[in-house]
């Protein structure tokens, strides 16, 4: 049945941001707005953590899409960035698939606003041109649940796996030993009540 379970290698991954604006996000009802920005800034601080390369790209920015979030663009203020003028999928973008191939990974972990369009079909794409691809699903957001589910399996029925951005984080780290006091400040930023369990960890030092 060959390696059912394909896990997140940090040497091996680059994390791509679609379409996170500002505009856009006034569009996602499936998740609490304040708990989706969270989720957003926490994926990218944990690629900046886990030293990953990330590439940030637009839609139409100019237009009511809006431009993107301006705490994406000040954590990554050398990172790709390409405003698209006008292809709804990344990956038809020359610049943004050069920017992805210049990476040399083979593991691609997405997230973006909409789900069902600017992740599901860069996603897809990518699977066709043999990417492993991973979709941060707290930090995607859509209209409503049906839009997201159906696009969750329409990716995953293709070999996407999806998972949240605090799996993602533990499966890069693999080993709590590896680095205690850094994943758990990471942890405790973005998380309320994981700030309680290191306060009573440091407590007992």
């Amino acid at each position: 049945m060959g390696d059912l379970y394909k896990r997140l290698r940090k040497d091996d991954a680059a994390v791509l941001l679609l379409d996170h604006q500002t505009g856009l996000f006034s569009l996602v009802r499936d998740i609490p707005p304040d708990e989706f920005k969270n989720n957003v800034l926490a994926l990218a601080a944990s690629a900046k953590y886990f030293k990953l390369p990330t590439i940030l790209t637009t839609s139409f920015e100019q237009g009511p899409n809006g431009p993107i979030l301006p705490e994406l663009k000040a954590m990554f203020p050398e990172a790709p960035y390409i405003p698209r003028p006008g292809q709804i999928n990344a990956w038809d973008n020359e610049d943004f698939f050069a920017a992805v191939k210049a990476t040399g990974k083979e593991q691609l972990i997405i997230a973006g606003i909409v789900t069902d369009v600017c992740v599901a079909f860069p996603a897809l794409s990518a699977i066709n041109d043999g990417f492993e691809v991973f979709v941060a699903v707290d930090a995607s957001g859509t209209f409503n649940a049906i839009a997201r589910e159906a696009a969750h399996k329409r990716m995953a029925a293709a070999g996407v796996q999806l998972l949240n951005w605090f799996a993602i984080a533990c499966e890069l780290h693999r080993d709590w030993r590896n680095d205690i006091e850094g994943l758990g400040k990471l942890f405790a930023q973005y998380i309320p009540d994981y700030a309680n369990l290191i306060s009573s960890f440091s407590a007992k030092k």
